[in-house]
């Protein structure tokens, strides 16, 4: 077979690694090469990506994903998002939600994984007729988890439900927690191959146990032709299986490829150095740990749980969160661990620790789960537990809630006139002040070089102060400049 590569460096990779804190300039050096080594399909960006951008660096997302799009021209380019939520866990107003498709497509980026790890299929259904209506590709995705609920039959059915809705051209698999092991890959796969026909298949296996390129291995004798791969310093761990191990391997089992292996070594050199000058780890393997089998945490998620609960000075008692998720997703039904609901179970897991009482708080994202309006429940939720969620004051007054549905003029009026359709969307999902923060910031910071027009203006301002210095010096080993102010 001839197998294609989905690149994750840009996007999952430094999600799982890096907190989604890659900035423009970061991303400038790998630029040149990615655009020409031969992917299918460059996974770039998504409104956790925007958020990331906006709150942490006031950077401009829109100004980001243009500068990555340019340098990768000639790509197909893919964002991710949630059939019912752009930003944030609460459902998103569907009239936003096609202005967001339609305003990624307008800037280069339009193809589209659609997950939803509730398997609401009617909705999944209707978000892949919007990102086809508006000119996108849709890429529906199975999402996998380790549960009583989820056999290999109910994964297969889903598939070919995916594939055989008009517009879709291929279907994708995750394995957000990586805990697919080589024997259930080598029964689940297979079956989701039967299940729909002809369809390419993509495979995304989280490397959180050292055990995703033998699923990739699984993936590939089942007739899946697309891995989703990273450069090898953006892999592994909580990452993705590197580019460079799984080629090797493909060309081992006899299969072709399209890939330039010459573009490997000065990417993984750009993001080495990125790393180093950004004081970032680098993905290493995983050393094997059972408990991820039980609690099932994402790889993106566990770095920002350890780092959310060090905030509050509860960094040691992480491993207690741990022991207590197994048994909070059980409770709730056993829903897939992935966004939004691997947060949920976490959160949950947090608060019973804290209060000493299990259930006694309970987060509103949660009740609203518990009354399906995230979508249907995997499983029953435990009765003891319903009982209490539902006999809160929160759960009396969420019981009747129905999700937004303004129009897009009825949005538009809650801003000024004019805006365009860039700023509408950060508004509506960020608050004024970070807006306005990231305006004022100017434009996004494209140049990798250290901060250079800033130094010619600081230069520019002190020569021009009529009571300041007459010149100004500085000198390396490598080069000299002197700069003197001239005569009236």
């Amino acid at each position: 077979m001839h197998i294609d590569f989905v690149d994750q460096s840009l996007r999952d990779g430094q999600q799982s690694l890096w907190g989604m804190r890659l900035r423009a300039f970061e991303a400038a050096g790998a630029l040149p090469y990615l655009k020409d080594a031969g992917y299918r399909t460059i996974d770039l960006t998504g409104a956790g990506m925007f958020t990331v951008l906006l709150r942490e660096y006031a950077d401009d997302p829109w100004g980001t994903l243009d500068f990555l799009v340019a340098g990768l021209g000639g790509n197909e380019l893919r964002s991710g998002l949630r059939t019912i939520s752009c930003v944030g866990f609460a459902p998103t107003p569907q009239a936003i939600l096609d202005l967001w498709i339609e305003t990624l497509i307008k800037h280069g980026s339009t193809s589209f994984w659609l997950y939803d790890c509730l398997f609401d299929m009617d909705v999944m259904r209707h978000m892949v007729d919007v990102v086809a209506r508006a000119g996108g590709q849709p890429v529906p995705a199975v999402m996998y988890g380790l549960t009583d609920v989820h056999g290999d039959e109910f994964f297969a059915t889903r598939a070919a439900q995916m594939a055989s809705w008009p517009g879709v051209e291929s279907v994708y698999v995750e394995d957000a927690a990586g805990v697919l092991t080589p024997d259930r890959a080598a029964t689940l796969l297979p079956a989701m191959r039967r299940a729909t026909g002809d369809i390419p298949l993509e495979m995304h296996c989280h490397n959180t146990t050292g055990l995703a390129q033998h699923n990739y291995i699984e993936a590939v004798k089942a007739g899946f032709t697309r891995l989703h791969t990273a450069s090898r310093p953006m892999a592994n761990g909580p990452s993705l299986p590197s580019t460079e191990s799984m080629v090797p391997i493909i060309e081992h089992m006899g299969h072709t490829h399209g890939l330039d292996t010459s573009t490997f070594a000065p990417v993984a050199a750009h993001f080495e150095e990125v790393a180093r000058l950004a004081g970032r780890q680098t993905g290493q393997m995983a050393e094997y740990d059972p408990r991820m089998y039980d609690h099932q945490l994402p790889g993106g998620m566990t770095g920002t749980l350890i780092n959310q609960l060090g905030r509050h000075g509860m960094g040691d008692r992480f491993p207690e969160v741990l022991e207590a998720i197994p048994q909070v997703r059980r409770d709730l039904g056993s829903p897939i661990m992935a966004t939004p609901f691997s947060q949920f179970v976490g959160i949950q897991a947090v608060l019973n620790i804290i209060t000493g009482q299990p259930y006694s708080m309970v987060p509103d994202e949660v009740v609203h789960y518990a009354l399906g309006h995230y979508g249907p429940l995997p499983a029953p939720i435990a009765p003891d537990v319903l009982d209490k969620i539902l006999s809160s004051p929160r759960a009396a007054k969420l019981k009747d809630w129905e999700r937004p549905d303004p129009s897009l003029a009825e949005i538009r009026r809650r801003f000024a006139p004019g805006i365009s359709d860039e700023e509408l969307l950060l508004r509506f999902m960020f608050s004024d002040e970070e807006v306005d923060g990231m305006l004022a910031a100017g434009p996004v910071r494209t140049d990798p070089r250290r901060s250079a027009n800033n130094i010619v203006n600081a230069i520019t301002d002190l020569l021009a102060d009529p009571g300041g210095s007459r010149s100004f010096s500085v000198s390396t080993p490598a080069f000299s400049l002197t700069a003197r102010k001239g005569n009236a």
